[in-house]
């Protein structure tokens, strides 16, 4: 894990008068799996085009396996690219066998691995299929595999689960870590944060352009108050109950939801107690990744307009 695959330093990108991407550092290391977060328009689909070389940063550097050329290495890399595309009239085998030819896999090779790897994940009965007779998911699972039959020691997958149901979702988590399992460094941009706080090792998050947070997921969670669920055992003055509550308290569903106090929960627990409410259920618990991008997002916003939230 401690050797480079990925080095960006400084990227920056504009499109006419308009910047899309701002000052982009990025280290990755050999058999991460590292995320690059954003909302819509963010800039996340320019930065991994810059680094994979499909257009040329205006400003900054790059290295890509080792190399300042990252077109010169295209052949050790895997690219499911956000805009799909297979030709309709090839069948599922033959689209993986030739996407695995553009980078250098023979042309016999590839079709034995597609017939295996699509038996792997369940879809053996597609191998002969026409694409355009293939469910939108089902063409997305063989646009994957064909990005992947080549065994490319990095893979970039952008917005990989858009489209897909949960069995097939599944299944590409799955198949994301047996890539890195097998020693693959995989970039994957979701908008999906349960996909990303389950599979990856380390994430940026881009907003406005601008890489707005570097780290592991733990990391960006960490960066808001542990949560507490509570439940009352009894549920009659709920204006009495709510005075005893922590600012911000909000009810959803019979529970309560509130950031734990900075003396801790006891003495909250004891004076409702006291007040005759009780206890049916407790939890503290640490927000997930989708709060804390939700929060790091709305922090760049605010800066952007002169804003200060607390």
């Amino acid at each position: 894990m401690d050797e480079a695959v990925v080095i960006a330093k400084g990227l920056g990108k504009s499109f006419g008068g308009y910047r899309a991407v701002e000052g982009i550092d990025l280290t990755i290391p050999k058999g991460a799996i590292f995320g690059v977060l954003g909302p819509n328009g963010a800039g996340k689909t320019t930065t991994l085009r810059m680094l994979l070389g499909v257009i040329d940063p205006d400003s900054g550097e790059r290295r890509l396996l080792g190399s300042d050329r990252p077109r010169s290495v295209a052949a050790r890399v895997g690219y499911l690219p956000e805009e799909r595309g297979l030709y309709p009239g090839m069948s599922a085998r033959d689209a993986i066998a030739f996407m695995g030819a553009l980078r250098g896999l023979p042309w016999k090779e590839g079709r034995e691995r597609a017939d295996e790897r699509l038996a792997t994940l369940g879809l053996a009965h597609a191998t002969g299929e026409k694409i355009r007779k293939l469910s939108k998911g089902m063409a997305q699972m063989v646009q994957v595999v064909g990005a992947l039959v080549h065994d490319p020691e990095l893979i970039v997958l952008d917005e990989p689960f858009s489209g897909l149901d949960p069995v097939n979702q599944g299944r590409l988590e799955n198949l994301i870590l047996a890539q890195r399992d097998r020693g693959a460094t995989i970039i994957l941009s979701t908008h999906v944060m349960g996909h990303a706080q389950r599979l990856c090792d380390g994430l940026a998050i881009i907003a406005g352009g601008q890489c707005r947070f570097r780290g592991t997921v733990d990391e960006a969670r960490a960066m808001l108050p542990l949560g507490v669920r509570y439940r009352p055992r009894l549920t009659g003055d709920m204006a009495s109950l709510a005075a005893m509550l922590p600012d911000g308290a909000e009810q959803r569903d019979g529970e309560w939801h509130f950031n734990l106090p900075d003396d801790g929960v006891e003495p909250l627990l004891t004076a409702l107690v006291a007040g005759h409410h009780g206890v049916e259920g407790l939890s503290i618990e640490r927000p997930g990744l989708h709060e804390a991008f939700v929060r790091i997002v709305g922090q760049s916003r605010d800066e952007r307009h002169g804003e200060t939230r607390t």
